[in-house]
């Protein structure tokens, strides 16, 4: 069990990172820093990683949630980003099948549209080919008959038929945080909600960070700061590459270009999808519709965004443009907007190219290195993280290796490719289905329902032996509180396990329950908050805060931005 990577112990935690010096230190807790961490951790080097919000809370939370390959970079001629991350599904598949499931997508062409029979059966066999992808899982080709066979709410009129394959549906910051644990597990110190306020520089070079505990009394009193020191630093802040990047003045030549996307989500009883669908929309952009836990989600938009970083809203019109291409694909539907149980909104950290609109800007990552030291990682895709990590790792070894602050010996080679991450000890992909069965009747046998056993299984993996730990502990509590056991359970493992420390932590990064089950998050935010209080020990105006922090997302979620 990860105790060392406890909320109840952040302060401690940060207090100890001041007292050492680290081979590197990681800036940013999504996807991409988590896999940084990892990969560096578990080749020897002494790593550091720190976030100024929560692990997974800016864009890696809020991404399409899905570990594709990219389709529609063929459509730009991107062959190496298709052959690259195509081949990557596969390994973040293996290495975390509880997190990772593969998905059947319906791919449906009309007269007119941008897609054709020979264009989709071509493209799906070069996108095949590229991704390495398996006999079991290669394209299949649908007339319009069958094509309404697996989706029944399609649009008839000019349907000339389908291309089938299979893409990889994620839960985004589960992922970063099962990859943070395993970081954590090897020895990585990992710490949520530290900003980094200032750079430390000695004699020219990037020495260190001073970070803010931005828990410190929450606001209520000046925010203790701490110094840490490593040999090398990283920058992987997704959209907010370029603020430190300015912080260090090395922002010149290729800068960030933000895009904004956003996600509607449905109930199944309004949006009855039975198959995930890509489709093109009336004015060339591609959309999503994907069913999940008995939700339909649809998205996204992709427009250029200058607005609020850290808390990026939905607008009237996003929601109008995601509806608009619900309802001409799925016209029996009649999708209104009160229809529209939650949603949820992402920025893309792109590297800008002059003169593209935001859907031909290309999703490659690049490593800027500046004359301080300052590595910073931008661009980027969720589905390729791991490969990102392990380029940058390898730069950054050469260059601990050459300033002799690690012997060549000390070091082995990248070891993510086979590394399971944590909860993804199930034996393979081969052997999850067996192992959840198994799961499933022991939650039973310690009185959990069939579904909430089921649940806790699949979000938690190899780890849902703590958490059904947890329930025979706080089974009376969790009565007194008037919560079902299993909330109480995984509430204590997100504190103790996964560091949770706010409840937006918990209800939104650690369960996706805002997104995807907002009456649960409504029916226990009380109680949990109230557990939360006790546990952390705050005083009125701390559990005030964070209640109302709660319910103004619970509030955005369905309610658009106000123009």
């Amino acid at each position: 069990m990860t105790h060392h990577f406890s909320g109840l112990e952040r302060k401690e935690k940060l207090q100890a990172m001041s007292e050492q010096t680290f081979d590197l230190i990681v800036i940013g807790g999504g996807i991409t820093g988590a896999g940084i961490a990892l990969d560096a951790q578990s080749r020897g080097l002494r790593t550091a990683l720190i976030d100024m919000q929560d692990f997974a809370a800016g864009t890696s939370s809020r991404s399409t949630k899905l570990v594709h390959g990219g389709l529609r970079y063929l459509k730009q001629l991107d062959v190496k980003v298709v052959a690259e991350v195509g081949k990557e599904r596969a390994i973040v598949y293996e290495n975390g099948p509880h997190v990772t499931t593969p998905e059947w997508m319906l791919l449906p062409f009309y007269k007119g549209g941008t897609f054709g029979k020979l264009s989709t059966s071509i493209g799906l066999r070069v996108y095949d080919f590229l991704a390495g992808v398996k006999r079991a899982e290669r394209r299949k080709m649908f007339r319009p008959q069958e094509t309404l066979g697996h989706e029944p709410l399609l649009k008839k009129k000019d349907l000339r038929g389908s291309g089938y394959y299979v893409e990889y549906r994620t839960d985004d910051a589960r992922l970063t945080i099962e990859v943070m644990k395993k970081a954590v597990e090897l020895g990585a110190q990992a710490v949520n909600y530290a900003k980094v306020e200032e750079l430390i520089v000695e004699n020219g070079k990037l020495a260190g960070v001073r970070v803010a505990d931005q828990l410190w009394g929450d606001g209520l009193s000046s925010k203790k700061t701490y110094s840490l020191y490593a040999s090398k630093i990283v920058n992987a802040a997704g959209p907010w590459v370029d603020t430190l990047r300015e912080m260090d003045h090395s922002k010149k030549g290729k800068t960030l270009h933000l895009t904004k996307g956003v996600h509607l989500v449905f109930d199944q009883s309004k949006f009855p999808l039975r198959q995930a669908i890509y489709f093109d929309t009336p004015d060339g952009r591609m959309v999503f519709a994907i069913p999940r836990d008995g939700k339909t989600y649809v998205g996204t938009t992709d427009t250029n965004y200058t607005g609020d970083i850290v808390n990026p809203r939905i607008t009237a019109a996003d929601r109008a443009y995601v509806l608009r291409a619900a309802n001409e694909m799925f016209p029996t539907l009649g999708l209104t907007e009160a229809d529209v149980e939650s949603s949820w909104t992402g920025l893309r950290p792109l590297i800008h190219q002059e003169g593209k609109d935001p859907s031909e800007i290309s999703r490659r990552d690049e490593i800027f290195v500046s004359d301080s030291g300052l590595i910073s990682m931008a661009g980027g895709k969720l589905t390729g993280y791991r490969k990102m990590a392990e380029t940058v790792v390898d730069k950054i070894a050469a260059m601990l290796v050459a300033e002799g602050v690690v012997s060549a010996a000390a070091l082995s080679p990248s070891r993510t490719r086979t590394l399971p991450i944590s909860g993804g000890d199930v034996g393979g992909s081969a052997k999850l289905e067996p192992f959840l069965q198994g799961k499933v009747s022991q939650g039973q046998r310690l009185g959990l329902t069939r579904a909430e056993a089921a649940l806790l299984a699949r979000r938690y993996g190899s780890n849902v032996d703590a958490v059904f730990a947890l329930l025979a502990q706080y089974g009376d509590e969790a009565e007194r509180r008037g919560m079902p056991a299993s909330v109480l359970a995984a509430l204590v493992y997100a504190i103790e396990c996964e560091m949770a420390v706010k409840p937006a932590d918990f209800f939104i990064r650690r369960t996706g329950a805002l997104f995807f089950d907002i009456a649960w998050a409504r029916q226990w935010k009380a109680p949990a908050v109230a557990f939360m209080a006790e546990r952390f020990g705050w005083d009125e105006t701390q559990r005030a805060a964070y209640t109302t922090e709660l319910e103004k997302l619970l509030h955005e979620a369905v309610n658009p931005l106000e123009a």
